[in-house]
C-alpha cells in the first residue's frame, strides 16, 4: 500500500523569519552552497606559503647559525646542549631543537623552513577546528583552513623582517615556534571529553609549559600573563561544566612554565649571560621607561601595519559563515570580558618582553621585529576574534551577506598579493647572497684543505643578519665561528669576494 504524500508545512519561526527578510533565501540554502568558496580563497595564503618555502632553497648559515654548526659537527647533540647549559642561556630545549637541521649542514638550513612551515600551520588549523568544535560552531567546510592559513601568513610573512621570522632557524627556534607550540597545547584540552583525555590533556599542558621554561624566556611570560588572565575571567568565560577542568588546565601550565623556568635562570648558562648582557640593570628606572617608550613604538607600528587588517577580514567572513546552534544564550558581555583580558594580557606581556630584552638589545628592542613574535601571534589571533564578534554582529543586521563577505575577501587577498610582492623582493636579495656564499664557500673549503689556517672573508650581509667586522671591523662576532666552521686558526676581513 503506498504512502500517503503529506503536506510540506513550514515552521512558524522560519516564515517569521522570512517575512522579515523580504523573501531572502533561506541559510540551509547558503550553507549547502557555501563549501566551495572558502576552499578557493584558502587558495590564496597557501599560495603565498608554498612561494615562501620554494624561496628557501636559498638560505645559506649566518648569525647564531655559523656557532652553531660546527658544535654539532664536531659534537653533537650532547655538545649543543652541553653550550646552552654550561655557556650561553641555559636553554635546554632550545638546544635540542637546533640539533635536527644542524646535524644536515647547509642542507638542514635549507629545509627548516618548508618543515617549520607546514608544521605550523597544521598545529594553526588543528587550534582554529578545535577552538570551533569548543564553541560549538559549525562552519562551511574549508573555512577552518582558511582562517589558519591566513593567520600563517601574517605571522610568518608580515613581519618587517620575514627573513629572521621565517627563514632564519636560530631566530625561528627563540621566537617563531614557540608560541605556536604554546597555542598547540590547547587543542588536546579543547577537544578532551573523556577523564582519560583530560589527564592526559593536562600532561601535556604541563609538559608543554615546562619545556616553554626552557625555550624561551619571553613565551614563557606571554604564555604565563594569559594563562593568569583565563584564570581570573574564568568565572564568566568557561562554561560551568568544564570549568574546573579548565582551571586545572591553566593552573599546570603556569606550574610547568615556573618549573622549566626555574631550571633555566639557575643554570650556568643563563648566570653567564645575564652578567656580559648587564641584566641587573632590567628593573632600574631608566630601563623600566625606556622598555615602556620602546614597547609604544613597537605597538604603533603593530596598529599601523595595514596587513594585519587581513585578520579582521577573515574573522569577519568566520563570524558570518559560522552557523550557531538555535536557542544558545547570548555572549555579549562574556565575548567583551573574554576580548578586554585578552588585550590586557597583550599590553602587559608584551612591556614585560621588552623589559626583559632591553638591557640586551637596548633601543633596538623597536627594531628588532624578531623579538616581537613571542607576543604577535597574541595580537594576530585577538584580530581574528576582534572580526568575528564584528561578523557575527553583522549577521544579524545586514539584510545580506554576500556583499560584506566579497569585501572580507578582496581585503585577504590585498594582503596576499602584498606578502607576495614583499616575499619576491627578498627573494633577489637571497638569491645574491646564495651565489656571493656559495662562491666564497668553495674557495675557503679549498684553501683549508691546503692547509691554510688564515683566510679573508667578504661580509655578505642580508635583512640585518650579524656578520663580522660590522662597525668599520670594531665587532668581530662571529668571526671566530667562521673559523671554527672552515676549520682554520683565524679569519679576516676581505673587501671582496676572491
Amino acid at each position: 500500500m503506498e504512502k500517503e504524500e503529506q503536506p510540506v508545512v513550514q515552521a512558524p519561526e522560519k516564515a517569521v523569519q522570512s517575512q522579515r527578510t523580504g523573501g531572502v533565501p533561506d541559510t540551509r540554502a547558503m550553507w549547502r552552497r557555501a563549501p566551495a568558496w572558502p576552499g578557493l580563497l584558502s587558495l590564496l595564503p597557501l599560495a603565498v606559503f608554498a612561494f615562501a618555502v620554494w624561496n628557501a632553497r636559498w638560505v645559506r648559515p649566518g648569525g647564531d647559525d655559523w656557532c652553531f654548526l660546527p658544535v654539532v659537527r664536531d659534537g653533537g647533540l650532547s655538545a649543543m646542549v652541553r653550550k646552552f647549559y654550561l655557556q650561553d642561556n641555559g636553554r635546554i630545549v632550545n638546544a635540542v631543537l637546533v640539533w635536527p637541521y644542524a646535524r644536515f649542514g647547509e642542507a638542514g638550513q635549507q629545509w627548516f623552513a618548508p618543515v617549520s612551515g607546514v608544521l605550523v600551520l597544521a598545529l594553526l588549523w588543528a587550534l582554529v577546528a578545535a577552538a570551533l568544535r569548543a564553541a560549538h560552531g559549525t562552519p562551511p567546510r574549508g573555512v577552518p583552513l582558511l582562517v589558519a592559513s591566513m593567520v600563517t601568513a601574517l605571522f610568518l610573512f608580515g613581519s618587517p623582517n620575514t627573513y629572521k621570522t621565517f627563514y632564519w632557524p636560530a631566530a625561528s627556534v627563540s621566537h617563531t615556534l614557540p608560541p605556536v607550540f604554546a597555542c598547540a597545547a590547547a587543542v588536546p584540552v579543547l577537544r578532551a571529553a573523556s577523564r582519560r583525555a583530560k589527564a592526559l590533556a593536562l600532561l601535556i599542558v604541563a609538559v608543554t609549559g615546562a619545556c616553554l621554561g626552557l625555550l624561551s624566556e619571553e613565551t614563557s611570560v606571554v604564555a604565563s600573563v594569559t594563562l593568569t588572565c583565563a584564570l581570573l575571567v574564568s568565572g564568566r568565560a568557561f562554561p560551568r561544566a568544564r570549568r574546573r577542568f579548565l582551571r586545572a588546565c591553566c593552573a599546570a601550565g603556569i606550574a610547568g612554565i615556573v618549573i622549566g623556568s626555574l631550571i633555566l635562570y639557575t643554570s650556568p648558562g643563563a648566570l653567564h649571560r645575564r652578567e656580559r648582557k648587564h641584566a641587573s640593570t632590567m628593573l632600574t628606572a631608566d630601563s623600566l621607561l625606556a622598555s615602556l617608550r620602546g614597547f609604544g613604538e613597537i605597538i604603533s607600528q603593530l596598529l599601523t601595519s595595514w596587513p594585519y587588517l587581513g585578520a579582521i577580514a577573515v574573522g569577519v567572513v568566520l563570524g558570518l559563515v559560522n552557523r550557531v546552534p538555535p536557542g544558545r544564550p547570548a555572549r555579549g558581555r562574556t565575548d567583551a570580558l573574554v576580548a578586554g583580558a585578552g588585550i590586557g594580557a597583550l599590553l602587559v606581556s608584551g612591556y614585560l618582553c621588552t623589559v626583559i630584552t632591553y638591557p640586551v638589545f637596548g633601543e633596538q628592542v623597536v627594531t628588532s621585529t624578531r623579538l616581537w613574535n613571542d607576543y604577535l601571534l597574541l595580537y594576530i589571533l585577538l584580530l581574528v576574534y576582534a572580526g568575528t564578534l564584528t561578523g557575527r554582529a553583522l549577521r544579524g543586521r545586514v539584510r545580506r551577506n554576500g556583499p560584506v563577505l566579497a569585501a572580507g575577501s578582496v581585503v585577504c587577498a590585498a594582503v596576499c598579493v602584498a606578502l607576495t610582492v614583499s616575499l619576491g623582493g627578498l627573494e633577489s636579495g637571497m638569491i645574491t647572497r646564495a651565489h656571493g656564499w656559495d662562491l666564497q664557500n668553495r674557495w675557503m673549503r679549498s684553501q683549508a684543505a691546503t692547509g691554510r689556517q688564515v683566510l679573508p672573508y667578504e661580509r655578505l650581509p642580508l635583512s640585518k643578519m650579524t656578520e663580522p667586522f660590522r662597525h668599520g671591523g670594531r665587532a668581530t662576532w662571529p668571526a671566530s665561528c667562521i673559523a671554527d666552521y672552515y676549520q682554520v686558526r683565524r679569519i679576516t676581513q676581505a673587501s671582496e669576494l676572491p
